[in-house]
């Protein structure tokens, strides 16, 4: 379905079948001459069908259309490859272009969340039927790398690049000051809570997101576009909202810890969680993935904060209360 937003700017809503995402919001600005499309769904067929439906009702030449994708997810990047015409610009988060590095090894993402818990016999599977793996682009274009501040305008629009770590390293969200539009891209979700997981010790994925979400706290903005689900106006609002979350998110972590040394896989499994499953035995595979995921972020972030210690151990990593 194609609805128009704003003069010259258009939502196509693109089906995400078997994900609680439900779609995504690509977002079309048409300009003169040129256009550009900002997202596109995972590589799959049902995906695929709604972006080239929704392209040519606007009357998008491929040949005549520029892609940006706020972050490297597949549910965004997945069908730039497919959509990207000969003399398409795709512009691409220079901090997210590791993903299309095809040298680069996710065995230390394994090798990591073995380390915390995760069992051995469940990682094969997890990564097997991870979306952002079976859905990513089949072929990657030319990227134009692009950073925190890159400017772009197009059909009277004038875009500026915001760098916001947290969902990802390399987020970019898009904004229109002359406009007060803020194109959030996953960083900013109003129905749903972003997912903010971390599978390297290095990365403090959460004190990024939330520096991130400081950072564009005082925005003028009208209205935000975000990329899935409804769009709405209360940026400061929802920013206080996700702030609230992620406190009570660390309070009940502290809770399920209590007086033990748990790794971060038993403290997942102790945590509350929107699924529709009696039991943590009974989550798909790949939801443990995203539910540990998360739980390590939170981990990270409550040891920077000196609230709890990591212990490494010869079977891995186990974490228990400060002073405990």
């Amino acid at each position: 379905m194609v609805e128009e937003v704003r003069e010259r700017l258009y939502r196509i809503e693109v089906p995400l079948p078997n994900s609680p995402l439900k779609g995504l919001n690509s977002y079309v600005i048409k300009g003169d001459g040129r256009d550009l499309v900002i997202d596109t769904g995972f590589n799959r067929s049902a995906c695929y069908e709604a972006m080239r439906e929704g392209l040519a009702a606007l009357r998008c030449d491929p040949e005549g259309t520029d892609f940006l994708i706020t972050h490297m997810h597949s549910d965004h990047a997945g069908l730039v490859g497919r959509l990207a015409g000969e003399r398409s610009r795709v512009y691409f988060s220079r901090g997210d272009a590791w993903v299309f590095d095809k040298d680069r090894s996710v065995q230390p993402m394994v090798d990591y969340a073995r380390m915390n818990g995760f069992p051995a016999d469940e990682l094969t599977e997890a990564l097997a039927s991870h979306p952002g793996f079976k859905y990513r682009p089949e072929r990657v274009p030319e990227l134009t790398l692009i950073d925190d501040g890159f400017s772009l305008a197009i059909g009277g629009y004038h875009l500026r690049a915001l760098g916001t770590p947290g969902h990802t390293r390399g987020h970019l969200c898009l904004y229109d000051a002359n406009r007060g539009i803020l194109i959030s891209g996953d960083h900013i979700l109003f129905d749903i809570t972003p997912h903010i997981e971390s599978w390297s010790y290095q990365v403090d994925s959460l004190r990024d997101y939330l520096g991130s979400l400081t950072k564009v706290y005082g925005l003028p903005v009208e209205i935000v576009l975000p990329g899935h689900r409804s769009l709405f106006c209360d940026l400061p609002g929802r920013i206080d909202a996700l702030r609230e979350h992620h406190r009570e998110r660390a309070a009940e972590l502290l809770a399920v810890l209590g007086s033990e040394r748990l790794s971060a896989y038993q403290i997942a499994g102790r945590m509350s969680w929107d699924i529709d499953c009696a039991s943590w035995e009974l989550f798909p595979v790949t939801q443990k993935w995203f539910a540990t995921g998360e739980t390590l972020a939170h981990l990270r972030y409550l040891e920077g904060e000196g609230q709890i210690r990591r212990n490494a151990g010869e079977g891995g990593f186990t974490f228990s209360a400060a002073g405990g």
